[in-house]
């Protein structure tokens, strides 16, 4: 079994937004696909914000602290997520602030990852190098927005099922994301290839099954436990963890990534 070191990850340049007012929770729960009503003090989820179509504009982790909710999400998300709260905010009593306090994570073995909570204040100990981070986010999965989620996606197909509570109330994009959900499965999901070679694969390599081209490589890492791994779009023909696929001339194996529910069928 690979023994894996902790990670102290360096998130200070994450934006982090402290949203306030009597109609905080509401205003966020039409906004996130996530259940943030039962979110206790101090917890946090995982929630994406869509557009009507159903399709990721953002993905940000939510705390409940007393009396205000916080949002944290990439630096790349900051200002459209910003623009998308004071778009909606309208007659709602809520008021937005940035957080100046630094951030940050501690990372052990890639099944954690996902549920790693964000932590504000000093590091205790010196972050792992960017090298590091995003060969562990590749071993846990995790999608990163820009490269493996996008405007063009949607939550279910990117390995964000665990952010969405199908049983809440409306929210914008619900309609498309529940029609999908009742329908059984997506046409392609985000899962982890093992690569049989001792390099990266470039992103944006196809991946092949037989001759018929079934996914595309949107992040890649070599990783010092296993090797080769990338994570990729795969059609529903080549989905299942087992299965056989080549990558830029190399043998591929698709794995279940930590955080999926589904589909397995």
């Amino acid at each position: 079994m690979a023994i894996y070191a902790e990670y102290i990850v360096d998130q200070r340049e994450w934006a982090k937004i402290r949203v306030v007012g009597n109609d905080s929770e509401r205003f966020l729960q039409g906004l996130c696909t996530n259940d943030l009503s039962a979110l206790g003090v101090g917890a946090f989820c995982r929630a994406s914000i869509l557009n009507q179509k159903g399709r990721v504009l953002s993905v940000v982790d939510v705390v409940r602290v007393e009396g205000a909710f916080h949002l944290f999400c990439e630096p790349v998300l900051g200002e459209k997520t910003a623009q998308i709260l004071q778009r909606y905010q309208m007659m709602d009593e809520v008021a937005f602030s940035e957080i100046e306090e630094p951030m940050y994570r501690r990372w052990g073995a890639p099944e954690s990852v996902w549920d790693a909570p964000p932590i504000l204040g000093a590091l205790p100990a010196p972050a792992a190098s960017a090298t590091e981070v995003e060969i562990r986010r590749v071993e846990a999965g995790l999608p990163k927005y820009g490269a493996d989620v996008d405007e063009g996606n949607f939550p279910f197909e990117s390995i964000l099922e665990n952010a969405i509570d199908y049983k809440k109330g409306c929210y914008i994009g619900q309609e498309p994301v529940y029609r999908v959900y009742a329908k059984g499965s997506p046409a392609k999901f985000l899962r982890t290839l093992e690569i049989r070679c001792d390099e990266k694969v470039p992103v944006g390599a196809a991946v092949v099954a037989g001759e018929k081209k079934v996914g595309t490589i949107t992040s890649s890492a070599l990783s010092p436990t296993r090797g080769s791994l990338a994570l990729a779009y795969i059609k529903k023909a080549a989905w299942d963890p087992g299965t056989e696929v080549q990558v830029e001339g190399h043998t591929a194996v698709v794995q279940r990534s930590p955080n999926t529910k589904i589909p397995e069928d």
